[in-house]
């Protein structure tokens, strides 16, 4: 049985928001053409027959949409494509999707049917909100400069009006890494039970004095977070936060969920507006394009991204590994959070020498 997922890009890097920190805009201005338009609908209609080609009954799909801004290509086209995924699908082919956003589309006039189709074909949402109002503002702006906050909470009650499934996605900066007490009483405060804390990188091509993270930084924010949440949970109140579970997931299963974990770059199918293949998320550039949706079918670009240059690259394990009693299944952690999260004063082995034993006696 085949378990595949796509992470579509039909806005390319588009977006009606002007992060400071935005990763994605950090890459797509390092290719040739960093924006590569709105999906058309024909090319949407040869990915899925290009896809669906080569699944059959008990397989699983999962079209996870992200950007720049996904909404930007339009209510209209995701109706278009959820249909015609229905319609094109093999019999007994199980469909799942994904949407990862800024919020603004729930926060505007035609809220209600987004929410309703994200309801009727069972959208996961990914909201981006980075904590109380003052921490979120400073790094997350509209395109004219004023702070997003209210919109997304407005948004953030759609979801709820309408019961669609979400997870909070909270960029986790050295500003915020600071404030762990006060974005807890926020998660609480405000019903929040699935957040993943995604870290604030650098730039891919230069050092940076700006909002990234730091592995010290890391190790902090999630020493002050992880006694609050365990005693939240022992006492009934579960916040599933992705790391944790993660860990969890590791440690008591021998599995790995989120990419990276394990430190090998495990096959990613990163699609662009264009149809255009890619292996990873983080290096969505020209040198790694891997294939094209719309000349071949899903089998074929699989094979081509697994032999494609970003896989082969060797990555030499740091020397500050050596002996470490994780390494066995960190390898060293995802090469573009090396700095952000691991390093040479690594936050996940900080974290795990003090915490390990508490967080397994709460999942057991």
């Amino acid at each position: 049985m085949k378990r595949l997922v796509l992470m579509i890009k039909p806005a390319s890097s588009s977006c009606d928001m002007r992060c400071n920190y935005c990763f994605y805009n950090d890459v797509a201005v390092s290719r040739h053409k960093a924006n590569l338009g709105i999906m058309e609908r024909k090319t949407a209609l040869t990915l899925l027959t290009n896809v669906f080609s080569e699944l059959k009954a008990g397989d699983q799909i999962t079209f996870a949409f992200q950007g720049g801004e996904p909404a930007l290509a339009g209510l209209e086209f995701f109706s278009f494509f959820t249909q015609q995924a229905k319609k094109m699908a093999p019999p007994k082919v199980r469909i799942y999707y994904a949407f990862q956003t800024n919020g603004l589309i729930l926060a505007g006039e035609n809220a209600a049917n987004w929410c309703a189709l994200f309801k009727d074909y069972g959208f996961l949402i990914g909201l981006s909100l980075d904590g109380y109002a003052a921490l979120h503002n400073l790094n997350r702006h509209d395109a004219i400069g004023k702070g997003t906050h209210s919109k997304v909470l407005e948004a953030k009650k759609m979801l709820d009006t309408y019961n669609v499934e979400y997870n909070i996605l909270c960029v986790l900066t050295l500003e915020s890494a600071r404030r762990a007490k006060r974005i807890w009483d926020f998660i609480i405060t405000h019903r929040i039970k699935h957040v993943q804390f995604i870290p604030c990188l650098e730039p891919l091509h230069q050092e940076s004095e700006g909002p990234a993270l730091t592995s010290q930084k890391f190790y902090q924010f999630y020493s002050i977070l992880f006694p609050l949440w365990k005693r939240a949970a022992l006492e009934g109140n579960m916040v599933h936060v992705r790391l944790f579970e993660d860990l969890a997931g590791i440690f008591l299963a021998g599995k790995a969920v989120t990419c990276g974990m394990s430190g090998r770059c495990s096959p990613q199918m990163v699609v662009e507006a264009d149809g255009s293949v890619y292996p990873c998320d983080f290096y969505v550039l020209d040198k790694y394009k891997t294939s094209d949706l719309t000349k071949h079918n899903i089998r074929e670009v699989f094979e081509a991204t697994v032999t494609g240059v970003f896989l082969k690259e060797s990555r030499v394990q740091p020397k500050w590994c050596n002996g470490c009693a994780y390494v066995s299944w960190c390898g060293g952690g995802c090469k573009r959070m090396a700095k952000a999260v691991y390093g040479k004063d690594c936050g996940i082995r900080r974290f795990l020498d003090e915490y390990l034993k508490d967080l397994l006696e709460v999942y057991s």
